[in-house]
């Protein structure tokens, strides 16, 4: 396994898209970054429904933090994380973090993230979108996240579900420079 210097915190929340989720956290182990991750108690039951999974069959996580310790490290901006992605990301999260709301160590970490002026990556999930949901997107992105609702790419030609969440979780990875070299990228070659 590839080691890098990145440390990165994964968030993951009760939206559906654990699969999202998962690749993901493949993708950060084969490079060898440093994940912290927190889950939601909703993300937990998701997770569990969509996968049949429990956080602790994730892989590539070096450290689960409790959502309600808010002494967990990424709490402060004084310890080093090079970024965070809520993966997926609900509607009520996203709306926490656009008013900086910080209820739980999701929304703390996220909080801190932007005020330490650090890549904040939000998968938001949600359809058809309220004119709430997109102003708190709007609120978001304005004080620095980057909003990446998970959209696949078919260009690519996925052959399976986990073949089309790879190629989304590339693209987090992509935007916080994570290198994934088996990603399938847009080209003029045929």
């Amino acid at each position: 396994m590839k080691t890098t210097s990145k440390r990165l915190i994964v968030a993951i929340t009760g939206a559906s898209g654990s699969l999202y989720a998962l690749e993901f956290l493949k993708i950060l182990e084969k490079a060898g970054v440093e994940s912290h991750a927190v889950i939601s108690e909703a993300g937990r039951k998701v997770l569990a429904l969509e996968l049949g999974l429990t956080p602790e069959d994730l892989p590539g996580v070096m450290r689960w933090h409790d959502i309600n310790n808010l002494a967990a490290p990424m709490a402060s901006g004084s310890a080093r994380f090079d970024g965070m992605v809520v993966v997926p990301c609900t509607m009520g999260t996203l709306a926490a973090i656009a008013s900086g709301a910080g209820r739980n160590l999701i929304h703390r970490s996220a909080d801190v993230t932007l005020k330490e002026n650090r890549p904040l990556l939000l998968a938001v999930r949600e359809t058809p979108l309220s004119r709430i949901h997109l102003e708190n997107m709007l609120r978001a992105q304005s004080a620095g996240a980057i909003i990446c609702p998970p959209m696949p790419a078919f260009y690519t030609k996925p052959t399976d579900l986990t073949a089309m969440a790879h190629g989304f979780a590339a693209r987090l990875a992509d935007l916080l420079q994570v290198p994934v070299p088996d990603a399938k990228r847009w080209s003029d070659k045929d």
